[in-house]
């Protein structure tokens, strides 16, 4: 048919650049059995096929090539052609700051609405010229509190150190709400909450679980004060050499692991809730807002800068 002879003659268009083997080298700082880790190396698989072999997307974890910090400098500086970002991403590029403000998303429908949909993709493309931008993100829940006593309300963080991520918000959130900022690499909270350098420290339910954090840090509470996604994200650098039909491939096999990811995740936060109770691990439901008024002032500074202001608008009125 006519369509089949213009994509042949298409594909022959891409042939001289598209033939070549290329190899693309994706870091990141989880273990392999992190959900998000296996979805790369699913990824990774897909991108194979999808190519038919000539796309090889080479995946390093467990802070193989640094923490997250290092891989994203690495990819900024054309080292490491991709890398998964999360709250790390504001200090890199500006507008990744709003993932981490407290109590931005009403519920999970529409966290969804935004990250996957067309305001989300919006943000994740407009960081090109900063040397990366996201073309995948990862649902990871809700982040909340956990430590080795109960925290009902904000004063049970009076004094209590806890981790955070060395996000300027994450560090405010924690201070405004009575705790004292930690920051603490992801793979030390074992060792730090063992040997009392921090007393909590705050992530999602199969986080918690997984990290054998639930051992030392029993009782976690169900505050939910942010959803940052996992993101993917692409050197801009490494980008721009691939081939259309290249590129065109990666996105495919990046929208096809956000699928999986979310059906797996789901399936992740019904299993972390049945080995937390065997584990002796108790969650507690509060009362969210004492937490919310607390983190007020976060908002207030956030929203004088107009930028900061259209963009909140704009997630906001995804949920209407």
């Amino acid at each position: 048919s006519f369509a089949v002879l213009v994509l042949i003659g298409l594909s022959a268009a891409f042939a001289a650049t598209a033939g070549e083997r290329i190899t693309l080298k994706l870091a990141h700082d989880l273990e392999r059995q992190h959900i998000v880790a296996v979805t790369f190396d699913r990824m990774a698989e897909e991108v194979k096929t999808l190519s038919n072999g000539e796309i090889t997307l080479r995946v390093y974890p467990n802070s193989q090539m640094g923490n997250a910090r290092d891989t994203m400098e690495l990819l900024q500086n054309g080292g490491l052609d991709m890398t998964k970002g999360s709250a790390n991403l504001e200090t890199f590029a500006e507008i990744y700051s709003v993932f981490s403000m407290p109590y931005l998303f009403n519920s999970k429908e529409h966290h969804d609405k935004v990250v996957y949909g067309p305001v989300g993709r919006e943000i994740f493309a407009s960081t090109k010229d900063k040397g990366f931008f996201v073309i995948a993100a990862f649902d990871c829940g809700t982040r909340s509190y956990y430590a080795k006593k109960p925290i009902l309300k904000p004063e049970d963080l009076a004094g209590l150190k806890i981790r955070v991520q060395a996000s300027p918000t994450g560090l405010r959130m924690v201070e405004l709400t009575g705790g004292l900022p930690t920051p603490v690499a992801f793979s030390e909270v074992y060792t730090a909450l063992q040997q009392g350098v921090v007393d909590g420290a705050e992530n999602n339910i199969p986080t918690w679980v997984h990290t054998r954090n639930i051992e030392v840090a029993k009782v976690y509470t169900e505050n939910e004060h942010t959803m940052v996604p996992d993101f993917l994200a692409v050197s801009t650098k490494s980008w721009d050499k691939l081939s259309r039909s290249h590129q065109e491939i990666l996105l495919k096999a990046a929208a096809s692991a956000e699928d999986y990811q979310r059906k797996i995740w789901a399936e992740e936060m019904i299993d972390a809730r049945r080995r937390a109770a065997e584990q002796g691990g108790t969650i507690v439901q509060v009362d969210k807002a004492p937490f919310r008024a607390r983190i007020q002032p976060i908002w207030d500074d956030y929203l004088k800068d107009p930028a900061h202001k259209a963009v909140v608008d704009r997630i906001w009125a995804a949920d209407k």
